[in-house]
């Protein structure tokens, strides 16, 4: 599929919705499901997959979650004659294009690392959050947590900077309006981290957002999403964080 240099589904204007209004509550209930249970950070207590660890029944459960979530939007598209590749924008026809994307996406990591360590520092949010609870310990952790930051990546950029952004511009009229709210909605999911967290994650959520609309596509965005939580767990199990 080639890429469109029109806007992330090309099917017409600002206007025009991808589903109706219910689709998008479900899917929004079937997020707020998701990041409560997060909240617990190793996941719903008396509720862990038997035979594993909290982490890993944790890993798995957003594993599915996430996943159940892109059929939900899948069948939608479907209704209208669309794709998840019209969603993402295409393809990489050529490996110029992957390189030149993931050039950007590297870059994009390089610079939010930056800015999210700067504004810890200044707000001082680098307090027990429980985030560090949820790195992998031991190799079979690792394994598994390195498949689920590679399905967030996808499936959370898909949720948010493709289906949630574009039915926020069409319900506002406003590109910026869709991707501002949508980062909105991405920090309120991990204020469990507290509010210092969460507003920094709205940031993140915003300027990928933002990254999505420059490109007209999501590919960039999914690429730096996957990098930032490969790196992350590779470095706390590195250190033993």
């Amino acid at each position: 599929m080639r890429s469109s240099s029109t806007g992330i589904v090309p099917t017409g204007t600002t206007r025009e919705t991808l589903a109706p209004w219910w689709h998008s509550a479900l899917v929004l209930a079937g997020l707020g499901v998701l990041f409560v249970a997060g909240g617990y950070q190793n996941g719903l207590p008396n509720a862990h997959i038997p035979g594993v660890s909290s982490r890993l029944s944790s890993y798995l459960t957003i594993f599915v979650a996430e996943w159940l979530l892109v059929l939900l939007i899948w069948l939608a598209l479907r209704r209208r004659g669309l794709t998840i590749g019209s969603l993402v924008s295409g393809r990489w026809e050529t490996l110029g294009r992957f390189s030149k994307d993931l050039g950007l996406a590297v870059g994009f990591v390089v610079a939010i690392i930056a800015i999210e360590q700067g504004l810890s520092f200044l707000l001082h949010a680098n307090s027990d959050t429980g985030l560090e609870r949820t790195m992998p310990t031991t190799a079979l952790e690792l394994a598994v947590y390195l498949i689920v930051a590679a399905t967030a990546g996808f499936c959370e950029e898909l949720i948010f900077r493709g289906y949630l952004m574009q039915q926020l511009k069409a319900w506002t009229g406003s590109s910026a309006a869709g991707v501002i709210s949508q980062g909105i909605l991405f920090g309120l999911g991990h204020a469990y981290y507290g509010w210092k967290l969460m507003f920094i994650i709205m940031l993140h959520g915003s300027l990928l957002g933002w990254l999505t609309y420059w490109r007209k596509n999501v590919r960039p965005a999914m690429l730096a999403h996957g990098l930032q939580d490969v790196l992350g767990g590779v470095v706390a199990f590195i250190w033993g964080v």
